[in-house]
């Protein structure tokens, strides 16, 4: 299972975005992808090792949370 996190704030380390998940209930992290588009919207792509409910709890509370300095995206990617 993989979750799209839009608009991360430059320069968050992937121990840092392990370390968010971890505290909404992600306990396997897996490779982090960034894509950068323009620079403005930094995202990050996140395999996870969770059941489809749980990457939608995860992904339901995370949208819109306010987190060093930005509102993040989160969406859930199933496919």
């Amino acid at each position: 299972m993989k979750l799209w996190i839009g608009n991360v704030a430059p320069g968050t380390s992937d121990d840092e975005v392990r370390a968010l998940l971890g505290r909404y209930g992600a306990d396997t992290v897996g490779a982090i992808e960034r894509v950068e588009g323009d620079g403005s919207r930094p995202a990050a792509i996140v395999e996870l090792e969770l059941l489809p409910e749980n990457l939608d709890k995860i992904s339901n509370r995370l949208n819109g949370l306010y987190w060093k300095g930005r509102s993040l995206t989160v969406q859930a990617m199933t496919r």
